[in-house]
């Protein structure tokens, strides 16, 4: 693998984190959100990642998100007959979200997303001190 494959798998690594925090973000925004039937109820979403594979090497090359995945959670029914969103027999569907797991995930995320800017800031300075052996 070369040196300079480090920028690749750490930047890589940095969109997919980048691409989790927003997902967690919108799910934290549709936490408390309200909707008149089950299928209209906001479903928290969460990102699903994937290796990549240096065809040369045949060595892993970096990350990516595949897909973004739906939480097959049930919604909470809460009866509320005077929300403005309630259906006929008084009752709302609230999303599937629980805020704390959220939280976890951002503080992960988050970390995960640090790291690699450690790995990068690291990489460039050995880069840079190699380079001034040879003057």
């Amino acid at each position: 693998m070369s040196l300079l494959k480090i920028f690749d798998v750490a930047g890589s690594s940095m969109s997919a984190q980048s691409v989790r925090l927003n997902t967690t973000a919108s799910n934290l925004a549709n936490a408390n959100t309200a909707a008149g039937s089950r299928a209209e109820a906001y479903r928290a979403r969460h990102p699903v990642f994937q290796t990549i594979m240096d065809d040369a090497t045949d060595a892993s090359a970096g990350v990516r998100v595949s897909d973004i995945t739906t939480s097959d959670a049930e919604p909470t029914k809460v009866h509320q007959p005077g929300h403005p969103a309630a259906d006929a027999d008084g009752y709302i569907y609230q999303s599937n979200v629980s805020p704390v797991d959220e939280l976890v995930n951002m503080i992960s995320a988050s970390r995960s997303y640090q790291n690699s800017v450690e790995v990068m800031n690291t990489s460039k300075e050995l880069l840079l001190r190699t380079l001034r052996l040879g003057q």
